[in-house]
C-alpha cells in the first residue's frame, strides 16, 4: 500500500494490472481520432467563413446573387460554429462518460428568449455565454494535447513493432555483425522501455485530459453554484406542494372520517338529551348531558384544527372567500379588501391564507389593538399582503412573537416580509409572495 493522494492509500498499481486496464489508452486514441475530426471541423468552418467575408468585401465581382449569398454564409458562420462548438462539447462528454465512466456535467443550456424572435438572439447570447469560449478553447487545446498524447501512447505501445521495423529496414550496417547486433539490442531495449511506460502514459494522459475537460467542458464555479441554488429552489418548491398536499389529504380524511362521526355523535348524544323525561335518574341525566357537551366541543376542536391545517374554502372559493371567514371570526374589528383577478398557484393561495390568520392572531394577542385592516392585492406576478393595526407598535421579527413564523413560511416560496412598527404603533406588516411558485 502507498499513499494516495489527500492522504488516504491505494493499491500498488503493478504493470500487468495498468496494462490490463484498457481505458486509459482507447481514451487516449479516442481523443486523437476526435482532436484531428473536432480540428479539421472547425478549422474548415473557419476558413469558409472568412472565405464568405473576403467575397463579400470583394464584391461586386460575382454580381448581386453571389453577394447575397455571402452575407447569407456571413451571418450563418457564428450561429453553425456556435452549434458545432456545443455539440462538439457535448460529444467530448460522452467519451469521458463511455470511456472512461466520467461523468462531467454540461454547463448551463442557452435558452431562447421568449417571444416572437426569440431564436434570432440565441446566437449573440450564445457567444455572450463564458462556456461556449471555455468549450471552444477546450477544442482548440486538444488540437495539441489531444494529437500529442494520442501519438505518444500510440508510438509507446506500437515501439516493438517500429523496433522490429528499424531492424528489417536495414538501418543498421548489414555487412558487420557488430553494427547489426546493436542496433538489434538498442531496439529490444528501447522498445522494452516504451512498452514498460506505456501504461503510465496512457493514465496520465487521460488524467490531464479528464482536468482538462472538467475546468472547460463543465460548468464553472459560478454556474455550477447558481445550479445548485436552481436545483435546491426546485426541491425546496417540490417539499412544499408535497407539505401541502398533505395537509390537504388529511384534511380530507379528517372531514370526511372523524368530523363526520363526531356530527352524528353529537346529535345522536343532542337528541337522547332532550328526549330524556322527568322519570330519568338524575345521574344518568347528568352523563348524558356531559357527553353531548364533551362531543360538541370535541367537534368543535377538531373543525378549528381542520381549518388549521387547511380551508376546504379555499379550494373552492378562492382566497377572498378564505380571508373573509377569518375576518369574521376575528376577537377584534378587521376591514379586509382583496383584489386578486386571476388566481396564483395553490401553495402560494395558502401561505397567504396563514400569514393573515397568524397575523391576526398576533395582533389580537400582543398589540393591544382596536381594529386591523387586511389589505391583499396581485401586481404582476406577485402578491402582496399586508396586515396593519392601530396598536402599542414595537413589534419585531426576533421578539419572539410569532412573526419569525411568518417570515418562515414566506421564504419557503421565495416570499418576503418587513415590519415597521415604531413604538406607539402603527405596526404594519408586509408580505410579497410569487404567484407562480
Amino acid at each position: 500500500m502507498v499513499p494516495g493522494l489527500g492522504g488516504g492509500y491505494r493499491e500498488r498499481m503493478t504493470w500487468m494490472k495498468e496494462a490490463r486496464n484498457w481505458r486509459p489508452t482507447l481514451h487516449a486514441l479516442a481523443g486523437l481520432v476526435a482532436a484531428t475530426g473536432v480540428g479539421a471541423v472547425l478549422a474548415l468552418a473557419v476558413i469558409v467563413w472568412l472565405a464568405a467575408i473576403w467575397a463579400l468585401v470583394d464584391w461586386p465581382v460575382g454580381g448581386w446573387g453571389n453577394a447575397v449569398l455571402y452575407a447569407a454564409a456571413v451571418l450563418a458562420g457564428p450561429v453553425l460554429l456556435a452549434w458545432g462548438v456545443r455539440g462538439f462539447g457535448a460529444l467530448q462528454r460522452a467519451r469521458f462518460r463511455a470511456v472512461l465512466g466520467v461523468e462531467i456535467p454540461a454547463p448551463p443550456r442557452v435558452a431562447a428568449v421568449a417571444g416572437a424572435g426569440g431564436w434570432a438572439l440565441w446566437p449573440v447570447r450564445a457567444w455572450q455565454a463564458p462556456s461556449t469560449w471555455r468549450q471552444l478553447a477546450y477544442h482548440l487545446l486538444t488540437l495539441v494535447s489531444g494529437t500529442a498524447g494520442g501519438v505518444l501512447v500510440v508510438l509507446c505501445w506500437s515501439a516493438p513493432l517500429l523496433a522490429v521495423a528499424y531492424v528489417a529496414g536495414g538501418q543498421a550496417d548489414p555487412g558487420t555483425g557488430a553494427g547489426l547486433g546493436r542496433a538489434v539490442g538498442w531496439g529490444v531495449l528501447l522498445a522494452a522501455a516504451a512498452v514498460r511506460v506505456a501504461p503510465w502514459v496512457a493514465r496520465s494522459v487521460a488524467e490531464a485530459d479528464e482536468v482538462g475537460a472538467r475546468a472547460l467542458l463543465g460548468p464553472s464555479r459560478g454556474e455550477a453554484l447558481a445550479l445548485r441554488v436552481e436545483a435546491l429552489a426546485r426541491s425546496r418548491a417540490e417539499v412544499v406542494a408535497a407539505t401541502d398536499a398533505e395537509r390537504r389529504r388529511i384534511e380530507r380524511d379528517l372531514h370526511d372520517g372523524a368530523q363526520r362521526r363526531l356530527v352524528s355523535l353529537a346529535m345522536q348524544l343532542g337528541m337522547a338529551r332532550a328526549s330524556l323525561g322527568d322519570d330519568v335518574p338524575a345521574s344518568l341525566r347528568q352523563v348524558i348531558e356531559q357527553a353531548h357537551d364533551e362531543a360538541t366541543e370535541a367537534l368543535a376542536e377538531l373543525r378549528q384544527l381542520v381549518r388549521g391545517l387547511h380551508p376546504a374554502v379555499l379550494d373552492d372559493r378562492g382566497l377572498d372567500a378564505a380571508l373573509s371567514g377569518i375576518a369574521a371570526t376575528a376577537p377584534l374589528p378587521v376591514r379586509l379588501r382583496v383584489d386578486v383577478p386571476d388566481r396564483c398557484a395553490p401553495g402560494v393561495e395558502a401561505v397567504a391564507y396563514f400569514v393573515v390568520s397568524e397575523a391576526l392572531t398576533n395582533v389580537a394577542k400582543h398589540a393591544g389593538a382596536s381594529q386591523a385592516e387586511v389589505t391583499v392585492e396581485r401586481a404582476g406576478d406577485r402578491l402582496r399582503v399586508v396586515v396593519s393595526d392601530d396598536g402599542r407598535g414595537g413589534a419585531s421579527p426576533e421578539g419572539g412573537t410569532g412573526l419569525q413564523g411568518l417570515a418562515q413560511r414566506a421564504a419557503a416560496v421565495d416570499g418576503t416580509l418587513n415590519v415597521h412598527s415604531p413604538p406607539g404603533g402603527p405596526t404594519t406588516v408586509t408580505v410579497e409572495l410569487p404567484c407562480g411558485s
